[in-house]
């Protein structure tokens, strides 16, 4: 069984916090993760994560629409469960993460759809290949502190890529005319983000 993921970068555009909490956040790797999710033999569903997230969201305190977002994603931390199968897509039919080791995403444009929902427009680069994807975005309305007194906030991110959109073709057809690896690919991402202190002078 093959599969394809294509993070996406995350992006978790969590854009979601409120206006006067405005400044530099930076993407919490402990706490994001980047899931997919494909389809093997038409009849079943296979899920697995990236590696780690790393970036950075300029929260626009006037405007949540005008902020911006960029995140990279490390396509060797692929985990599906399977050793066998977690190379493979490390190969060149898949991710080849010797030549792409990184999966990249930045924004471009933000729409407010609800006071907690947004739709996020960007740059996603998967193989050296760079599409236009739209996230669906869902965040916590304002930021918390946490346990250490860091102002904190979060979301999640939906997605579905088509992997050839990105190069990635490989698959076998079965005899009933289906494919062994699905071409759509759903991906989530939970993410976290903490505010970047500000420089006293």
């Amino acid at each position: 069984m093959r599969l394809i993921p294509i993070g996406i970068a995350t992006l978790a555009a969590t854009l979601t916090a409120g206006g006067a909490h405005a400044g530099t956040w930076v993407i919490d790797p402990s706490h994001t993760n980047v899931q997919f999710a494909v389809k093997h033999m038409v009849i079943s569903t296979v899920r697995g994560h990236l590696g780690k997230v790393s970036g950075t969201l300029n929260l626009n305190e006037q405007d949540v629409t005008g902020s911006t977002i960029e995140a990279t994603i490390d396509a060797n931390g692929i985990d599906t469960r399977d050793a066998k199968r977690d190379q493979h897509l490390r190969e060149p039919d898949f991710l080849d993460t010797a030549k792409y080791p990184t999966i990249t995403f930045k924004s471009k444009k933000i729409v407010k759809v609800a006071n907690d929902r947004y739709t996020v427009l960007g740059d996603l680069t998967l193989r050296g290949v760079t599409k236009e994807v739209t996230l669906e975005v869902e965040g916590s309305p304002n930021p918390l502190k946490d346990p250490f007194g860091n102002n904190k906030i979060g979301g999640v991110a939906k997605t579905r890529l088509n992997r050839k959109d990105f190069g990635v073709n490989f698959s076998k057809v079965m005899d009933n005319g289906g494919l062994v690896v699905g071409n759509d690919v759903d991906v989530i991402i939970d993410v976290e983000l903490v505010q970047q202190a500000v420089a006293v002078r």
